[in-house]
């Protein structure tokens, strides 16, 4: 049973929603975003990451819409569902393209039943998601030429120590329509550093990561210095998992690493080409 707060909370974003019904600007969009970030639907926690992340500013800068068919990819645990989820609900369609089930590994279990259980908990706001297996193999993850945007947030080094990131990538390109657009989040490396190629610091140089993309049919339209933090200076013990929110090294010169915040990301936007 909804609780009258989050009965609420329903109504005023359907009622923000409804601002939107005939046309979703920017603008109309931003307000929509501002109704849904401060939805009781996001923990505490969760909503101390906006200084980091900025989502209201990084997802207008990929043009995102709530009548679009949006992709993202590795949505787990959901900080992104959250917002994208609630946006694309009543205009929309929103695909969480989680990673192919693996019974001998335990995180991947792990996080695809907490995931689960987190769409499952709030019908209100996720009913509506489909939760679909992104393959490793660069097969398709929906139909191709059917989305309008896809997102990714901090997985470029996933998928490169994985080995599939140009598959990955492929697999993207096919799913989204001509002129669809992919918006990409990640660790910047330190570009005077040779990149890595298994990513294995958490790092990605932003020049690597533009060409690995463009390889596979796509054009840069864009880049935003929202994410952007300079006090990243990207040579710590254990890699980006030294910086908040994963602090590995405990206790040791956490207040160090606090006061630097979380990484340096670039924020990119390609789009496929229309033929």
């Amino acid at each position: 049973m909804l609780t009258r707060h989050k009965v609420i909370t329903g109504l005023l974003l359907s009622a923000a929603l409804f601002a939107c019904a005939t046309s979703s600007s920017r603008q109309s969009t931003a307000q929509v975003l501002t109704t849904i970030l401060a939805g009781e639907q996001r923990s505490d926690a969760n909503r101390a990451r906006d200084v980091y992340r900025h989502p209201k500013e990084t997802l207008l800068f990929f043009g995102i819409r709530p009548e679009m068919t949006v992709l993202e990819v590795w949505p787990e645990p959901g900080w992104y569902t959250e917002i994208i989820a609630p946006l694309l609900r009543d205009k929309g369609k929103y695909y969480a393209a989680i990673p192919p089930a693996d019974p001998a590994n335990a995180e991947t279990t792990k996080n695809h039943a907490a995931y689960a259980a987190k769409l499952a908990a709030r019908p209100d706001m996720y009913s509506k998601v489909n939760v679909v297996t992104l393959p490793a193999d660069g097969g398709d993850v929906v139909p191709a030429g059917t989305i309008d945007m896809a997102v990714t947030f901090r997985n470029i080094h996933n998928f490169m120590w994985n080995g599939d990131a140009s598959q990955t990538f492929a697999t993207l390109y096919r799913a989204l329509k001509p002129g669809g657009l992919l918006g990409v989040v990640e660790h910047r490396g330190n570009p005077a550093v040779p990149q890595d190629p298994k990513a294995t610091s958490g790092y990605v140089n932003e020049e690597f990561a533009i060409k690995l993309i463009e390889a596979q049919g796509f054009r840069l339209v864009g880049k935003s210095q929202v994410n952007d933090n300079p006090k990243d200076t990207k040579d710590y013990p254990e890699g980006v998992w030294t910086l908040p929110p994963t602090f590995t090294l405990g206790a040791t010169d956490h207040a160090k690493y606090a006061a630097i915040g979380e990484s340096d990301r670039f924020t990119i936007l390609f789009e496929k080409l229309r033929r």
